[in-house]
């Protein structure tokens, strides 16, 4: 194992302009079984924008995230765009089921979204079987979860759920968004298995539009909840439930309290011995710049979020919160001093600081 390295007071797991990479982004993280976190990112080779060649990359670490192993490069698909990295574990086998997207790398986002690409956005499906030490090849169900008239796509980035409740016990859910080809109008929806992310089928799409990348949490009682990017004109985050295990979701609601400068977020249920449960939220907490990356915890199922603990003031973009083997919280999270694609940063939370 490897200590990770330091940038003034950011932990950074990842450093934009190491191991031959100009970037790292997107990151997403779970806490397997055994207790290993498995901190994935882009591994972006010639820039920090979203298409060209990126790879799939992970790092393991067996110690709450004390330490961490070399990074792993779990896809590479030559020049071409390996991205959205959306874990889950299946808690009844330990297997990590790895959700993503791919595309040429020479096939922009608004070529995609305007027909004018050479390929189209495609989804696949990684798995491990021995705690995040080997991956599979990649698997591709795009059939199975694209409506054939949706040109962009992505998978998360954030990590999946698998649901507890009695009717859905064990389903895997995956948030996701898609831009419909003639209306280039973007939805957020969920994908899920049944069957321990063998085979895969489209949930529901949100009934309104103007929100794409979003997470997902199981409340009591079996009602997921779904958090999403908003692209209206207030810059607050959008809200969505559903009573069927992601096969339809609710009219949009927005939580005025979490604000956002449109961007990527994460949301987690805790419920863990020895503290009262409660919902987990994290994303740059601003309207104007993507900045003060902030976690919020919230004991009433998202009605209200009576505690905060800001994580960085400074420039930060994606996040994703984990439970660790410790009953910690932790967030891995995009930051930097300057900008917010220097690195990507893991920090225990202490629950003292939460305020």
């Amino acid at each position: 194992m490897i200590q990770a390295t330091q940038s003034k007071e950011l932990n950074y797991i990842y450093k934009s302009g190491e191991k031959g990479y100009k970037s790292f982004r997107i990151p997403a993280i779970v806490n397997t079984n055994k207790g290993t976190l498995l901190a994935f990112a882009e591994a972006r080779k010639n820039g920090g924008g979203d298409q060209g060649d990126i790879d799939l990359v992970v790092k393991r670490s067996s110690d709450n995230g004390k330490n961490w192993s070399e990074m792993m490069i779990i896809w590479d698909d030559v020049d071409n765009t390996c991205g959205n990295p959306a874990p889950v574990v299946d808690r009844k086998t330990g297997n990590i089921i790895l959700l993503s997207t791919w595309n040429l790398g020479s096939d922009t986002e608004a070529m995609i979204i305007d027909g004018t690409s050479k390929n189209t956005r495609r989804i696949v499906v990684l798995n491990s079987i021995d705690d995040g030490n080997s991956w599979s090849k990649p698997r591709e169900i795009t059939s199975d979860v694209k409506k054939p008239d949706w040109t962009w796509y992505a998978t998360g980035p954030v990590n999946g759920i698998q649901l507890s409740s009695k009717k859905y016990n064990g389903r895997l859910v995956i948030p996701s968004d898609h831009i419909e080809a003639k209306t280039k109008k973007y939805y957020s929806h969920t994908i899920h298995s049944d069957d321990g992310g063998i085979t895969w089928k489209l949930g529901g799409t949100t009934p309104t539009d103007q929100v794409n990348e979003c997470t997902v949490a199981e409340l009591p009682g079996g009602e997921l909840l779904l958090n999403m990017r908003n692209y209206n004109s207030f810059r607050v985050r959008q809200t969505s439930t559903s009573k069927d295990g992601g096969e339809t979701w609710s009219e949009l609601k927005a939580d005025h309290t979490l604000i956002e400068p449109i961007c990527q977020a994460s949301m987690i249920w805790y419920d863990k011995k020895g503290r009262k449960p409660f919902l987990a939220f994290s994303n740059p907490a601003s309207t104007n710049s993507r900045s003060n990356m902030t976690v919020r915890i919230s004991t009433d199922r998202g009605k209200n979020w009576k505690l905060k603990n800001v994580l960085h003031e400074g420039p930060s973009a994606y996040s994703n919160l984990v439970v660790l083997a410790n009953s910690n919280l932790a967030c891995f999270y995009e930051a930097g001093i300057k900008s917010p694609y220097e690195g990507i940063v893991f920090q225990e939370l202490d629950f003292k600081d939460f305020k």
